[in-house]
């Protein structure tokens, strides 16, 4: 197909739906209960370190330790931080439980996750959500860790983050965001890029203009898909989903989006907010693929017929510089500013 056909049938499926990305889909994912929110955290709080994905090493433990102690906690790490198995940090069994029990335990008010890789979700049967639900507080993490955060929304309706991991860059710019979610939030809080850099930061693009308001879902675009027809999925309507991704070429971005489309993700959604999609350029040398369409290419066309507000190039991802995001609370994405606001407090 030539490129041009490509873009002209995002515009024709537009027609069809008459802009308004209402699918004649059913919605099978279940409503999450009320969102609960967890305690503020402060000065001093000891905070658990888990590893609940990819195992890290001493040293890297140490850098989480370093970054929350830099940020005035007291890092608690989890008695299986460290622990190793295959690609995994430890069995799907010692991350439970070293979840299970940073929530189980009163004097932890914060957790934060040491790493991102693969394997959160094999760990989400053996959670204790009882335990979770009836002892709130702040998870942190991003990339793999999407799948707890939305598990945990989908099981509890806890409140949780995407934001910096415990080997992340703690620079100003991601600092002054996670103190102000959840340290000291305020009625409303606006989220905008730094300004443009020339390495890292992607130019922000809308791909339809406007502005819309509702409870932020999302992550990882891999690990939002991975969770459809799951019982750990969630009903998207009226949400704004905020997604990124790393290293997936324009093809498999695609084949993700598309997925969402026919799962109903988007039917009734009110806005899409893009972070950055790193190393997602093609690579003809691995795929195969010689004539392949761009990254903007594919999201306008895949994006552009839904006929909601969506952006891309917004400050989250696999990036230095991070927004910490609340799933579960409301806020309003405005596609000319390219700003993200939180309409309530996401902490308590």
């Amino acid at each position: 197909m030539k490129r041009s056909s490509f873009l002209k049938t995002g515009a024709l499926t537009a027609a069809a739906l008459g802009v308004s990305g209402k699918f004649n889909l059913i919605n099978a994912q279940g409503k999450p209960p009320a969102a609960i929110k967890p305690g503020r955290l402060k000065q001093g709080d000891k905070i658990g370190l888990v590893s609940p994905a990819g195992f890290i090493s001493e040293e890297e433990l140490n850098d989480s330790i370093t970054n929350l102690n830099n940020l005035g906690f007291n890092p608690v790490a989890g008695k299986y931080a460290l622990n190793r198995s295959g690609y995994l940090g430890g069995t799907d069994k010692e991350r439970a439980e070293d979840l299970n029990n940073m929530f189980a335990d009163k004097t932890i008010r914060g957790i934060v996750c040491t790493r991102g890789g693969y394997g959160a979700a094999r760990m989400l049967p053996y959670l204790d959500y009882h335990i979770i639900k009836n002892n709130p507080k702040p998870l942190v993490g991003y990339s793999d860790i999407t799948v707890l955060i939305s598990a945990l929304y989908a099981k509890t309706g806890l409140v949780s983050f995407h934001g910096p991991v415990g080997i992340s860059t703690y620079n100003d710019y991601s600092v002054n965001h996670f103190r102000n979610v959840l340290m000291n939030p305020v009625a409303e809080y606006e989220m905008s890029n730094p300004p443009l850099a020339a390495d890292e930061q992607s130019q922000i693009y809308t791909i339809n203009t406007g502005k819309a308001e509702g409870i932020l879902y999302g992550g990882n675009l891999s690990l939002v898909v991975s969770l459809i027809g799951t019982e750990y999925d969630t009903d998207t309507s009226g949400c704004i989903i905020y997604l990124e991704e790393v290293g997936e070429e324009p093809y498999r971005i695609d084949r993700m989006l598309t997925q969402m489309i026919q799962a109903g993700k988007f039917a009734k959604a009110a806005g899409v907010a893009i972070g950055v999609f790193s190393k997602c350029e093609p690579k003809p040398s691995q795929s195969g693929i010689s004539n392949s369409f761009t990254l903007r290419e594919v999201l306008s066309d895949r994006l552009y017929p839904l006929g909601i507000p969506v952006v891309y190039g917004l400050s989250f991802g696999h990036i230095t510089n991070k927004f910490t995001i609340p799933t579960g609370i409301k806020a309003r994405l405005n596609t000319e500013a390219a700003t993200l606001t939180l309409l309530e407090p996401a902490v308590v």
